[in-house]
């Protein structure tokens, strides 16, 4: 069976939405429409202030995940989850990517999206999709989504580490091709 959903994962700082990045970046150049969403660090002074969430195909929809700052949601560390913004900018761009898009990316399924329900769905949704899904998930969270994605037959996980962190992406990309050719030729 090919291998359809694609996991990176790895610990903090490895590289993983860089990685995700620089195979985005590879397959949009071969023509194929990526959307979904990304997640980044948001620093000030060079102190972690944040997270926030990307919308891939519409650059103009931009939210907070997670904020130091943020007065109320659910907690996560010293960040608080803005749940309104991962609905509407986050699972908004997931949707999207089901309906319009060759690729969904994800970036990530760790503890602070996992709050939103509508997350959950859109992921599931995703996942069902039959389309090639590229997703972050978090090292070490258990939950029962991230277990049933790791634990799908047509799923592939790459760890990131600081050895292969400048090279995986090109294994991924390889992975990607080859599951986006099975696809088409399925669907002929």
């Amino acid at each position: 069976m090919f291998k359809r959903v694609l996991l990176i994962t790895g610990s903090p700082g490895v590289g993983k939405t860089t990685l995700l990045l620089r195979v985005i970046e590879a397959l949009r150049a071969d023509g194929y429409s990526v959307g979904g969403m990304i997640s980044r660090e948001v620093r000030s002074c060079g102190t972690r202030i944040g997270f926030e969430i990307l919308d891939l195909a519409d650059k103009s929809k931009h939210g907070w995940l997670a904020h130091v700052n943020q007065k109320r949601g659910p907690q996560v560390g010293k960040y608080r989850v803005n749940l309104e913004d991962l609905d509407s900018v986050g699972v908004e761009a997931i949707l999207r990517a089901v309906k319009e898009c060759h690729i969904i990316a994800i970036d990530e399924i760790g503890p602070m999206e996992l709050f939103s329900e509508n997350f959950r769905r859109a992921v599931l949704e995703a996942f069902e999709s039959g389309k090639l899904v590229i997703a972050i998930v978090h090292w070490k969270a258990r939950d029962k989504l991230i277990d049933a994605a790791k634990s799908r037959e047509d799923a592939e996980i790459f760890t990131v580490t600081f050895e292969n962190r400048d090279k995986l992406h090109e294994a991924v990309v390889q992975k990607a091709k080859e599951s986006l050719t099975c696809t088409k030729k399925l669907k002929l």
